[in-house]
């Protein structure tokens, strides 16, 4: 339940009350600050209330985005200032001050801009959304108001609204492919009731079907699957444009965007696979092969981002020529497709799917997202090398949260000698290359083991200290690449069949396990719980493990043990993360920034 106090006289002709009430609140009439504390104080407290002046002239969509965002617990707009349940003790402090205070102390003269002021000067965080072309203002006599209504009726509210539902940044297919079009369909499903969430789930089941036609191995298949896939696509960006449309934002929406994109595209790529071994063609390697790089790039990503969202003094030549080049127009969709972000990456799977074979699928994924990883690796590192900048004590501990360590590595780092200590990254690279190299070498011999403890010990060293340094950000990504590529690796050198499928199943519950840690640190909630982590072994614990089966293990055995591993991953993490994200301490995470 909403409830909308309007102070003040109302004025002839207004269509504030019906404004009000279309967006879901019950209006209740107040004369001025003491009666407005009375009706505020008789409002059940697990209620959001708003403060409206009666005089508020504006686009119906202003009101929205002032009073009915569920992302922030305090927000206003000019006249218009509203206040979730965990945010009413605050408005009820701020309103018995202007009360007292005869709103002498503040030459305002609307209570809600008085109130929205006097929670500003306590330190309270009141949201004020950007209205651009939107009109809200309080008119103080008639001819303000009427050159108010005047700038309402030359403004399409309706259009406004449409335009802001799509990502202010995306991707060149995603912005001239599918959102010229896509706005529409979100607008549809607003009026008819429908959720984000119910989109987004419909996007999962649209690409599982589609990843179930790849399956087939006929060309009838492929071609569904591929068409399947861009309609998948479609309602993934319209989830979030339904979002924005009406502002319907949950905790439980933050869950499933964060992880529906990765489970469908993985998914698809399973159901290639399985196509492809229906036509005596093998490409689970290439499979495995294209999950890993695409996680890898998303830690790079993550990272990059975690290191250096809140450093001090963050400046860098090298950021300042991208700027530059942000600035000429046709470089800026030219750096967005280079990197092959999520519309142009399924739209060339959707196409060679439908028009090649899965092999080649792969092949083209894989050079892309290869070429793609190499240049924002290497334009980051670059701009690590040359950017004078102080990481904090948070940005640190992000990425020993995403490094992912477990018990066996927290054990060595309280014991290792101090000495000569080499960078992180480098400390992280050795040992992830020595266990790859001796995978692939000699993949149950001794060696292996040896490999094994060594990396083990290595991880712990290159979180042993706070990771600060210009490139630490990589440790992340170079634990991700060592222990999958480890499985992967261990998997093809048991030449049995079902050992690659074993080996993508793993390493898809632990990739969810990464994701899930990602967006629980963009949403200021911390890492998943010690338990969890010290459960499922750390990507020490676990690569260590994986090694040791390989080397005890026979093929067929090896195989079954990733099959239980895998199993047992993905029931712990996720029984864990949907206890999480449905709770209601979880955060809304909504991601706005690059396109995955």
């Amino acid at each position: 339940m909403s409830t909308a106090i309007l102070t003040g006289q109302p004025v002839p002709g207004s269509s504030l009350e019906s404004d009000l009430r279309s967006l879901g609140f019950d209006v209740l009439p107040a004369a001025d600050a003491a009666e407005t504390g009375s009706l505020l104080a008789a409002i059940p407290a697990q209620e959001r209330v708003a403060v409206v002046d009666a005089r508020f002239v504006g686009h119906p969509h202003a009101l929205r985005l002032g009073l009915t965002d569920p992302r922030f617990p305090l927000a206003a707009v000019p006249g218009a200032l509203t206040a979730q349940p965990a945010a009413r003790a605050a408005l009820t402090r701020a309103l018995a001050h202007e009360t007292t205070s005869g709103g002498g102390a503040l030459a305002v003269d609307s209570l809600a801009d008085r109130i929205a002021d006097v929670l500003a000067a306590e330190g309270d965080d009141v949201h004020r959304p950007e209205l651009g072309s939107l009109v809200a203002e309080v008119p103080t006599d008639p001819q303000t108001r009427n050159e108010a209504r005047q700038a309402v009726a030359a403004v399409d509210d309706e259009a406004v609204r449409l335009k802001s539902a799509v990502k202010a940044r995306d991707g060149f297919f995603t912005t001239f492919f599918i959102s010229p079009y896509s706005r529409y369909i979100a607008r549809w499903c607003a009026r008819r009731g429908l959720t984000p969430n119910q989109v987004t789930t419909a996007s999962l089941i649209t690409a599982l079907i589609a990843a179930g036609c790849a399956a087939t191995g006929t060309r009838t298949g492929f071609v569904a699957a591929g068409v399947l896939l861009i309609a998948s696509f479609v309602l993934d960006c319209t989830d979030g444009q339904l979002a924005r449309y009406s502002l319907q934002y949950s905790t439980l929406g933050a869950w499933l965007d964060a992880t529906f994109d990765r489970a469908k595209e993985y998914a698809y790529y399973a159901g290639l696979a399985l196509g492809a071994a229906r036509g005596g063609d093998d490409v689970w390697a290439l499979a495995l092969g294209a999950m890993i790089l695409q996680t890898c790039r998303h830690v790079v990503d993550f990272s990059f981002n975690e290191a250096n969202h809140d450093a001090t003094a963050n400046t860098s030549p090298t950021a300042a020529l991208s700027g530059k080049l942000d600035s000429v127009g046709w470089t800026v969709w030219a750096r967005r497709m280079i990197v092959l972000p999520i519309g142009e990456r399924w739209a060339m799977i959707a196409v060679l799917t439908a028009f090649t074979t899965p092999r080649i699928t792969f092949y083209a994924l894989l050079i892309g997202c290869a070429f793609a990883a190499t240049y924002t690796t290497a334009g980051r590192v670059l701009r690590s090398l040359t950017r004078k900048a102080r990481r904090t004590d948070r940005a640190a501990g992000a990425l020993a949260d995403l490094a992912d360590n477990g018990p066996l590595a927290e054990l060595l780092t309280r014991h290792l000698p101090a000495g000569i200590r080499v960078p992180a990254p480098l400390t992280a690279a050795a040992g992830a290359v020595l266990l790859i190299l001796a995978a692939a070498l000699d993949g149950t011999g001794f060696s292996l083991l040896l490999a094994a403890v060594l990396y083990v010990a290595l991880s712990a060293d290159a979180v042993s200290r706070p990771l600060k340094g210009a490139l630490d950000w990589l440790v992340p990504p170079i634990f991700r690449a060592g222990e999958y590529l480890t499985v992967l690796v261990l998997a093809a050198r048991a030449d049995v069949n079902g050992a690659l499928p074993a080996a993508f199943g793993l390493v898809a519950a632990v990739a969810y396990h990464h994701y899930d840690t990602v967006y629980r640190i963009r949403g200021n909630a911390g890492a998943p719980p010690a338990w969890l982590v010290r459960a499922i072994g750390g990507q020490d614990g676990r690569t260590l493990l994986v090694a040791v089966l390989a080397a005890l293990l026979t093929g067929a055995q090896f195989t079954v043990a990733l099959t239980v591993l895998a199993v047992a991953v993905a029931l712990v993490v996720l029984v864990e993360s949907t206890r999480f994200w449905v709770s209601a301490g979880a955060p809304a995470v909504h991601d706005e920034g690059e396109p995955a």
